[in-house]
């Protein structure tokens, strides 16, 4: 599918969809808590359908409700291994977390996906599970799917190195279902507020655990999950593009649903845009207006995206807006998503005219004026929304190729993006 964006200016009110980091940590501990939960307001995803389709796989009964809600009825305890392979599709997210939990099982399940998802390794993961007594091992002995999980995890104590907060989140939703009690050491961690986001919903199901910071973890076993109802909030990560559309278009958006109090990372977008020039305010509660001063009005500068690595593609684009370079640092872990992001926004940059420096960890775009023209999206959502971006402060018309892969976290988001445009 190929989309393509007038240069616009963004002036107008919308709703951000519901966060998927939620949306699939609230589907996974349903699927184990003995009875039935509510999810009111889930994201309607790529990557939660598949969420969805592995809880089934593992046992859990989800239906939707009229009111677009669901309804799980979870397993009680650790869920029961899938007889076929579970495929995660390009859901990152769900692969990860559901491989802790699916390694609770006494029997073993197979999760492979996309291509995208067969190129990243879990090689950390399987190694930890394993120290904790589970099976876990990837079929083409490289760390990527097809990977298999299962047997029990017993207990005991591992030491993982965590490029991904996921790794880390997998082992915390899993080890409280454990036979015996789990000591995690975590030498290296990145994305560290998803980390908190996972903590947050333990807290909510009264789990117990202690920690050190964030390099050690106690968890006791035999602990359970309990049916809850809950109301997933909006997403600061889909919500980080449409910010970001009024700051490169000097325009001005509000953006609602998205909650005061919540533990998601990428909320700290709004300080750096902030920093930038924009104007960032609260005018009601779970509502977020922000004007920006217009492109080439934009500061330039240098900010750690080692906590908020999604956030990456958007202020790339940001970047050409600005009247001096913008250095996007510490952000490895930008080469090992759906794409090498940092190369890849690099090369469509390029090719929009605008100059960038790679690094190992990070990307630096000079200030300039951003050309029409046909660019990819390489299968990538969040590169896709970045260059839908780049067309709305271009001088012509820019052509995105594989623009459908925005549906994997954000179906509306073209349909959302015209509505704004003025």
């Amino acid at each position: 599918m190929i989309e393509h964006i007038q240069p616009s200016v963004v002036d107008g009110v919308c709703k951000a969809p519901a966060s998927k980091s939620h949306t699939i940590r609230a589907l996974l501990i349903a699927s184990l808590a003995e009875g039935v939960s509510r999810i009111d307001h889930p994201l309607e995803s790529d990557d939660a359908r598949s969420c969805i389709d592995a809880c089934r796989a593992l046992g859990a009964e989800i239906t939707r409700t009229d009111s677009d809600a669901l309804l799980v009825a979870g397993t009680g305890g650790p869920p029961y291994a899938s007889g076929q392979p579970i495929d995660v599709g390009n859901s990152g997210t769900t692969l990860y977390l559901a491989m802790g939990i699916a390694a609770t099982a006494t029997g073993l399940t197979e999760f492979t996906g996309d291509e995208q998802i067969r190129r990243r390794s879990a090689a950390n993961l399987l190694a930890a599970l394993t120290d904790l007594g589970a099976r876990a091992y990837s079929r083409g002995e490289n760390g990527c799917a097809p990977l298999t999980v299962g047997g029990g995890i017993a207990g005991g104590t591992t030491a993982i190195e965590c490029p991904t907060s996921q790794y880390l989140s997998s082992l915390l939703l899993a080890c409280p279902l454990a036979a015996g009690d789990c000591t995690i050491e975590v030498p290296l961690l990145w994305e560290r507020p998803y980390v908190d986001m996972t903590l947050w919903w333990l807290d909510r199901q009264q789990i117990e655990y202690r920690r050190e910071g964030y390099e050690r973890f106690f968890v006791p076993g035999n602990q359970s999950y309990r049916p809850f109802r809950t109301d997933v909030p909006g997403d600061y990560s889909s919500a980080t593009f449409l910010f970001v559309a009024a700051a490169v278009t000097g325009g001005t958006v509000t953006v609602r649903e998205l909650h005061d109090d919540d533990p998601q990372g990428d909320a700290a977008v709004l300080d750096m845009l902030e920093s930038m020039g924009c104007t960032v305010n609260r005018p009601r509660p779970r509502t977020i207006r922000l004007e920006s001063p217009g492109y080439g009005s934009l500061k330039g500068g240098s900010f750690d995206l080692n906590a908020t690595p999604d956030a990456l593609p958007a202020l790339a684009v940001a970047g050409a807006a600005c009247r001096e370079p913008l250095h996007l640092a510490n952000v490895p872990q930008a080469r090992e998503k759906e794409t090498d992001r940092v190369a890849v926004m690099a090369q469509e940059l390029g090719k929009l005219g605008i100059r960038t420096d790679e690094y190992r960890d990070g990307i630096t775009v000079y200030p300039g004026a951003i050309s029409g023209g046909r660019v990819s999206g390489h299968g990538d959502h969040r590169v896709v929304m970045a260059l839908a971006l780049a067309g709305l402060a271009a001088a012509d018309e820019i052509s995105i190729e594989g623009a459908e892969a925005a549906a994997i976290t954000f179906p509306s988001f073209f349909d959302t993006l015209r509505s704004l445009c003025r």
